[in-house]
């Protein structure tokens, strides 16, 4: 630093010399202040509003049910055992308010030794199910019979519920789920909800319900997880959530795999894949996609290159990853050649507008006469401004990271099959980015299984047009009672089949 040279040197060669370490150090605090600046811009656009709710309560709730959730699909929950011992509170009956469904289950008039049968009692078991916008408590009543003749006693069987003993209706269930995974609501605000409406389900009796409904459902994720593997391009990408681990908070991660073939007019379904790792090391996204052939479009993250590595998987990379640090500099220091490049990208962009929804061969004609001159004038033109700007800047940085990734992006050009960018896996982690921003972290690497299982069915069903709420009714309704070898009859684009 030259902040202690006060005298000006008479003599030319010294002054010339001052002037240079002047001139250097001019150039690298100009370069400090662009970073700078490129960094408070990034903050301000990313910060977040101020909390109304106290953190520490909401942090509080929050471990707690994540905690119960995680617990509660390794273990039944309290209310599903039998007998109660006797020092445990008794359920509160359901409020008499509610519309009540009567349903009788009979046995029938006849025994089978062929004498008539007579009532000696019955069996009351009252499930609280919810239709969207009511509660209602399904009656449902079993009289015990005796025949006349033998004296046998005989009584229809209870049909099979979700969670064996407990209360809780396939509708009622599939709300709570969505209610968390894709309204972003707490269990601990869906009980205050519930108790406007006379209804006492404690944060910790949702917390059961929501465990247990995810480990009935996991063999249908896995079956989703399968259909997404069997595509020949995929959608990758991961996010950071909470995780509470001894007293304190670490970074866990959700992946997701999305295969999307709407673009090139593919009738194959589209599904999203999550799973939840307590780290961000490569061998996850490894072993999750071990025995996966085809194309994965990524960022660039590195913990995927064992997967690269192998003859049958190949690169795509993401042009709104490239796009997104020219807008960054733009936006910070309004670059002429940052907004250039966002130009010239804008006209691959508008290439693939006329390009969505034809077939993969349309596609690749189109990408290649309207496409390639584009890309590759991109290209050259891009190289070119590396000589004309500090190597060390932010522009330079986000140049070199450009040219680096368009030579793994190449692929699209003549593959109708592929996509210019990664968006389609981007758009199907906001949901995890909202439940993160209304405080939601996973209490155990059970509660981070639990979401990646209700993420995986509910986003799966927003991408094939399905209520998740009726289409989760519907399945928790009967999965129990479903033969395993038959699962992907319910999933949710044959559900669509069979509504329409």
């Amino acid at each position: 630093m030259l902040k202690d040279l006060d005298i000006t040197p008479d003599d030319p060669v010294e002054l010339r010399a001052v002037n240079r370490l002047l001139a250097d150090e001019v150039k690298a605090l100009s370069l400090k202040v662009e970073q700078l600046k490129h960094q408070l811009a990034g903050h301000q656009r990313h910060r977040f509003g101020s909390k109304s709710e106290s953190a520490d309560q909401l942090n509080l709730e929050l471990k707690l049910e994540e905690e119960e959730t995680a617990a509660s699909r390794i273990a039944p929950p309290e209310d599903a055992l039998d007998p109660e011992p006797k020092q445990k509170p008794k359920r509160k009956p359901l409020p008499p308010n509610l519309s009540r469904n009567k349903e009788v289950l009979s046995p029938g008039e006849t025994c089978k030794c062929g004498g008539d049968l007579r009532t000696i009692g019955e069996d009351v078991t009252e499930e609280l199910e919810y239709i969207p916008g009511r509660f209602v408590v399904n009656h449902i009543v079993r009289p015990r019979m005796a025949c006349k003749c033998c004296e046998k006693i005989v009584q229809a069987p209870l049909p099979s519920r979700p969670i064996e003993r407990g209360r809780p209706g396939a509708g009622l269930l599939a709300h709570v789920l969505v209610n968390k995974y894709a309204d972003h609501l707490p269990l601990y605000r869906q009980s205050q909800i519930f108790a406007r409406e006379g209804i006492d389900l404690d944060r910790s009796t949702l917390a059961g319900w929501v465990g247990q409904s995810s480990k009935l459902l996991e063999p249908l994720a896995d079956a989703i997880g399968r259909h997404v593997r069997q595509g020949q391009a995929i959608f990758a990408d991961d996010t950071p959530i909470k995780m509470q681990a001894k007293k304190k908070c670490a970074t866990a991660r959700i992946w997701t795999y999305v295969r999307d073939g709407r673009p090139w007019a593919s009738g194959d379904p589209p599904a999203a894949w999550y799973k939840f790792s307590t780290d961000r090391q490569g061998k996850h996204p490894t072993d999750h996609l071990s025995q996966y052939k085809g194309w994965i479009h990524a960022d660039g993250y590195a913990g995927f290159n064992d997967l690269f590595a192998k003859d049958e998987v190949h690169e795509m990379a993401c042009m709104a990853h490239v796009r997104r640090k020219f807008v960054d500099i733009f936006q910070s220091q309004q670059s002429q050649i940052a907004e250039e490049a966002i130009k010239r990208i804008a006209l691959l962009y508008k290439v693939e507008k006329a390009a969505r929804g034809k077939p993969p061969e349309e596609r690749a004609a189109l990408r290649q006469s309207d496409a390639k001159p584009v890309f590759d004038e991109l290209e050259t033109w891009l190289d070119a401004q590396l000589n004309r700007i500090s190597g060390k800047s932010e522009l330079a940085k986000a140049i070199r990271y450009a040219l680096g990734r368009m030579k793994k992006m190449r692929g699209y050009l003549n593959n109708g099959s592929l996509e210019i960018d990664n968006n389609s896996a981007e758009r199907s982690i906001r949901c995890v980015a909202l439940g993160r921003k209304n405080f939601l972290f996973v209490g155990s690497e059970g509660g981070g299984e639990a979401a990646a299982i209700a993420y995986t069915l509910i986003e799966t069903a927003k991408l094939n047009g399905v209520d998740p709420q009726a289409w989760l009714t519907w399945v928790l309704a009967q999965i129990a009672d479903h033969k395993i070898t038959r699962l992907d009859e319910l999933l949710p684009w044959h559900y669509a089949a069979q509504a329409a």
